[in-house]
């Protein structure tokens, strides 16, 4: 085992320890499944990174930095993965609509095509304020900012969408 892995173990284990606590001591295997589940994020919490994560792409497309556009998305997505346990039938919802309704976006930010990702992302928008809608958060409209939800990023910065680290 490598350093990394040994040290990724220990940090596991302790928090696994520390959140578990009597159900580890007693051996009860479910026990600290659910105790590990009950802490982990269910949906609102990454659902409020994605929010984060897709106005900031906008400004980095406006700014031409087409590598933090690819990276906001990529990381929008997986900001979600840990509804895949909390909440799986809202992440199926989640998984879909990034993998059919969202493409057109990163498709355009792949290319480099300013205009098809305004037009590809004002239509995401209206789909979200839809699936909003359909999982009783109607109340819960998206719109474009003003500004940037992180501002201490240089969202004008000439790079290349194909710059990110797998």
């Amino acid at each position: 085992m490598n350093r990394k892995s040994l040290v990724n173990t220990l940090v596991v284990s302790t928090l696994a320890m520390i959140i578990c606590g009597p159900a580890m001591a007693e051996g009860d295997t479910q026990g600290q499944i659910d105790a590990i589940k009950g802490v982990i994020p269910k949906f609102a919490v990454p659902m409020r990174e994605v929010g984060d994560r897709f106005q900031n792409m906008y400004f980095a497309v406006e700014g031409g930095n087409w590598a933090l556009a690819a990276y906001m998305s990529k990381y929008m997505n997986a900001a979600m993965k840990p509804a895949s346990l909390t909440k799986p039938k809202e992440y199926e919802s989640w998984k879909k609509f990034y993998e059919e309704s969202f493409t057109p976006v990163n498709t355009a930010i792949q290319a480099k095509d300013k205009k098809g990702f305004e037009s590809a992302y004002s239509k995401v928008m209206g789909k979200c304020s839809d699936c909003h809608d359909k999982m009783d958060y109607g109340f819960i409209k998206v719109v474009k900012m003003k500004m940037p939800a992180d501002v201490g990023i240089e969202y004008k910065l000439n790079s290349e969408p194909d710059a990110v680290p797998k």
